[in-house]
């Protein structure tokens, strides 16, 4: 219903208007009447009327006070000015004010009624309009990343050219002009799944880091899903280094006091043109895997990252470290991705340097080692939950890899050779563990669903609050709603609500209004556009259908 507040100081007319009209009926809440402004401030601000019947001449504040004072705090009210004088001065600042309408007194109630039920259409018509644009909002914030993403793989395959690039990036108002241009990979590390005292707290560096980045003119974020965020920094040449350390240098501050999260970093070189952004990418993809096995919270470079393995002589003491790995390997196979393997297998070999892979000893070693980890993780695996049908089928293709690991000790001649046999083995070992625990998302999936399928009819259900649920943060909830179902949040949301809504027309007399209400709807017409725009007719052509 529309809201009407009433503030008249005469108290004939003031009970006049109030009694002699039946607002419940006509549509309209009728919230409270004042007999002068400094009264009836402090209810108008409480109550937010959506229409302010007001006296112009009035004790201690006026109405033409009250109204600025009103419009200052409620932009969107819509205020009805009665007045007894004839003057063309007050109208012109009730005009100025942003008054609806100034009617002189005496105004009937028939009269007031016909100017009322003209404001009420447009307070409707700008409710259904804010909810078309709340949702489009939502929607489109969901679907606006998928897009960015896109774009900047389209960017870093060095196919665009610069002139493409500085088209496609004006939707997104990003200035590509360059000159020059580098790339950060940035995520915070536990961000796939937390511990439920923990997602809101990533939610909050999430929006931090957001903000920060926005802050800047030349610099542009990406969400990568699983994979965290991009920045795109664009600089002229002298600038290059300065800005990037000083952007570093504040995303650090800004993270801080996020001090329970880890995080990691890596940054690319700089380039010179927007067709070798996928050097810059590169460079920074190789560097970003150094979180697998380098401390957190750092931000570094590939020449950081290799800082440590400078010295290419033989070194006894490899044997240690590559027994070290069994650790990093082991957790790698507990909470990474399929699509992490190639980065991980990259990142653990730059822990040891290509000189000594020269010895044969040293590969044979390495490939026994890690494939002794891999099968230890495994059997573990067996043990606690048990291997069956499917899974049982690949263990014993992870136990096939014998024959692979004899060929592969006596023939793996490079490390590109090695590196292939470990990222299959390890393809493996996750495929096991996601069919042991019945794929990686599928308990967060089903949370969220159910969740949906229970609150589906709230208004206040959203993206936000269900990642909360999941203790993820909302971008990488998204991000892994949207590639286990192949649809949005939004979208899945509103399938249920339509099937919800198709079920109450087909088999209830349930009012159009009602159904939109129960499926979550507050605004009818909002209903009915969105019913239409999914199910191709209106929820009235729906139910005669089905009942003819």
């Amino acid at each position: 219903m529309v809201k009407v507040y009433l503030v008249e100081d005469e108290i004939i007319i003031r009970q006049s208007i109030k009694n002699s009209i039946d607002w419940e009926k006509e549509g309209y809440e009728f919230v409270g009447d004042a007999s002068d402004g400094e009264l009836a401030l402090p209810v108008i601000l409480k109550e937010k009327p959506d229409i302010l019947i007001t006296d112009i001449r009035m004790p201690f504040m006026d109405g033409l006070e009250l109204s600025r004072m009103v419009k200052a705090e409620l932009p969107d009210i819509k205020i009805v000015i009665l007045s007894g004088y004839d003057d063309f001065e007050y109208a012109k600042q009730a005009i100025k004010i942003g008054v609806a309408e100034y009617l002189l007194k005496p105004v009937s109630s028939a009269v007031l009624l016909e100017h009322l039920s003209e404001i009420a259409e447009k307070v409707r018509d700008e409710r259904e309009d804010l909810a078309l644009k709340k949702v489009y909002y939502q929607e489109m914030q969901e679907n606006e990343e998928l897009i960015k993403m896109k774009f900047l793989g389209e960017l870093i395959s060095g196919k665009l050219s610069l002139a493409d690039a500085m088209e496609k990036g004006k939707r997104f108002h990003m200035n590509l002009s360059g000159p020059f241009y580098r790339i950060i990979l940035f995520k915070f590390i536990q961000e796939d799944h937390v511990q439920a005292e923990q997602s809101e707290v990533l939610a909050g560096a999430y929006e931090a880091v957001g903000g920060y980045v926005d802050r800047f003119r030349d610099v542009f974020r990406f969400q990568r899903g699983v994979e965290g965020w991009a920045f795109l920094l664009t600089s002229v040449e002298e600038e290059m280094e300065t800005q990037t350390k000083a952007f570093i240098e504040g995303l650090k501050a800004v993270i801080a006091p996020f001090d329970t999260l880890t995080w990691f970093g890596g940054i690319g070189s700089e380039v010179a043109r927007i067709r070798e952004l996928r050097y810059s990418f590169r460079e920074a993809d190789k560097a970003f895997a150094g979180r697998f096995v380098q401390k957190p919270n750092q931000i570094i470079s590939v020449e950081q990252l290799n800082f440590e393995q400078q010295d290419n002589e033989f070194d006894a003491n490899i044997f240690g470290e590559i027994n070290q790995f069994d650790q990093i390997i082991t957790r790698f196979l507990s909470s990474g991705s399929l699509e992490e393997v190639e980065s991980f297998v990259g990142a653990l070999f730059t822990e040891i340097s290509e000189d000594h892979f020269r010895s044969l000893m040293i590969r044979q070693y390495i490939i026994m080692n890690i494939y002794a980890t891999v099968l230890t993780f495994c059997k573990k695996l067996r043990k606690d939950a048990g291997v069956d049908g499917e899974a049982a089928g690949q263990m014993e293709s992870l136990r096939e890899n014998e024959e692979i690991l004899k060929r592969a000790v006596s023939t793996a001649e490079s490390v590109d050779d090695i590196k292939a046999y470990i990222g299959t083995l390890l393809d493996h070992a996750i495929e096991l563990r996601n069919t042991v625990s019945g794929r990686r998302y599928s308990d967060i999936i089903q949370t969220a669903k159910k969740r949906i399928e229970q609150d589906y009819m709230s208004e206040d259900i959203s993206l936000n609050s269900v990642a909360a649920e999941v203790c993820m943060s909302p971008s990488y909830f998204s991000s892994v709603f949207s590639k286990e179902m192949g649809k949005t949040f939004i979208e899945y949301l509103t399938e249920v609500r339509m099937e919800k809504a198709k079920q109450y027309l087909a088999c209830s007399s349930m009012k159009t209004s009602e159904i939109s209400y129960e499926v979550g709807y507050k605004d009818p017409h909002y209903f009915s556009y969105i019913f239409k725009k999914t199910q191709g007719c209106t929820p009235k052509e729906y139910r005669a259908a089905r009942k003819g």
